[in-house]
């Protein structure tokens, strides 16, 4: 190589460079403020995890302590005393409270304000729909015959929709409102039903044979 091809080399290679820094001059900030960004970001979300879990942990031993209680009284004025913070699921930590607080009136005898909890859980439209379907059977089976027959057999219709989360619970409810009304033909039929629904548990399956027996049905044959 020339001495002229070296120096126009060199001169290049120097145009290169100033070319270069001059950019990471004008642009270098970007890529500063990228790296700063994720790192923030990642640092928050790890904030937010530990939040989170914090908070969970301090609802759970809230749930905890409530419920060592001997008097069923405290059990549910600690309950009410709990109160979702906002971090996290609020919303399902209120229906979880709810759901006990129903269920610690309805043994102390309070079958209205069981009632009346699980009514409001079900209206909640903050809360999941499991939430919701949970506490309106919940309500509908506590009302029993002082419910209106139309507004309970539409409650129940709706929550044995195919795909309701307690569709089988709902259906079960149905055959004894059939029952109720001597309607046997119907309920037994509806309880060989339930016996082929696919996600019926054992407890469920040992009630429904027992109702079909009452009603002089053969069990095997469903």
């Amino acid at each position: 190589m020339s001495e002229t091809d070296s120096f126009i080399d060199e001169v290049t290679e120097e145009v290169r460079r100033d070319k270069l820094f001059a950019l990471m001059r004008k642009y270098g900030w970007i890529g500063i403020a990228l790296v700063v960004l994720i790192v923030g970001g990642a640092g928050y979300t790890e904030w937010q995890k530990a939040r989170h879990k914090t908070a969970a942990q301090g609802f759970g031993d809230s749930i905890v302590a409530a419920l060592e209680s001997d008097d069923a009284a405290a059990r549910l004025a600690a309950l009410e005393a709990i109160g979702a913070d906002g971090v996290g699921d609020g919303a399902g930590q209120r229906a979880m409270v709810t759901l006990l607080a129903a269920h610690e009136a309805l043994r102390s005898g309070d079958r209205d304000g069981a009632r009346d909890r699980f009514e409001a859980l079900a209206a909640d439209p903050e809360v999941s729909a499991g939430y919701r379907d949970l506490a309106r059977l919940k309500a509908v089976i506590l009302a029993g015959a002082e419910m209106d027959a139309a507004e309970r057999d539409a409650a129940l219709e709706e929550l044995a929709q195919p795909g309701a989360p307690f569709r089988v619970l709902a259906l079960e409810q149905q055959a004894l409102v059939l029952m109720a009304d001597a309607k046997d033909d119907e309920a037994l039929e509806l309880l060989r039903r339930i016996l082929e629904e696919p996600d019926v548990t054992a407890g469920l399956r040992r009630r429904v044979t027992q109702l079909i027996v009452i009603l002089g049905g053969d069990p095997e044959a469903a």
